[in-house]
């Protein structure tokens, strides 16, 4: 059998390509505004996140409802807002959204595609997140508004 040496070239260098890709290593995951990462104790202070709502994005499309059967609202960008590291397991953790009393969503997506959703926080429109369990891992979290391309700024607080 003759090989053509120009097709058999352009396979060799598509393989090699082909391999080449591959190797590469994943490429670490960004956050429209940044990653924090926290350890059991830390101070409630450095524990601030900021960011701004706006987008489009059905938050449902991540889960119809969380882990407890709560429901996944809102609209933001496909890209998480934020990412949380947690170095160790929390027994405990709480997140609170602020933005002034707007009508916020949080959808929370955690190690083994676990999830997180929360909205009003009692009498206050701002979502919020008291939950147990919180394993060693990255989280990405975002903050929705319940119509879609709502911009408003927020600060996010965590608390053990």
């Amino acid at each position: 059998m003759l090989l053509n040496p120009r097709t058999h070239f352009k396979n060799g260098v598509l393989l090699a390509a082909l391999g080449a890709i591959a190797a590469l290593p994943v490429l670490a995951e960004t956050a429209n505004f940044g990653t924090l990462t926290l350890s059991r104790g830390f101070d409630s202070p450095t524990a601030m996140l900021r960011g701004s709502t706006g987008g489009s994005y059905s938050l449902s499309a991540i889960a119809n409802t969380d882990r407890h059967k709560n429901k996944c609202l809102g609209f933001a960008t496909p890209t998480p807002d934020h990412i949380i590291v947690l170095q160790q397991s929390f027994s405990k953790l709480a997140i609170q959204v602020n933005s002034g009393g707007k009508d916020t969503t949080l959808v929370v997506q955690g190690p083994g595609n676990s999830v997180r959703c929360g909205d009003d926080t009692g009498q206050n429109k701002d979502a919020s997140i008291v939950d147990s369990d919180w394993q060693a891992g990255s989280y990405r979290i975002w903050v929705g508004t319940l119509e879609a391309g709502v911009k408003s700024n927020y600060t996010i607080s965590l608390q053990e």
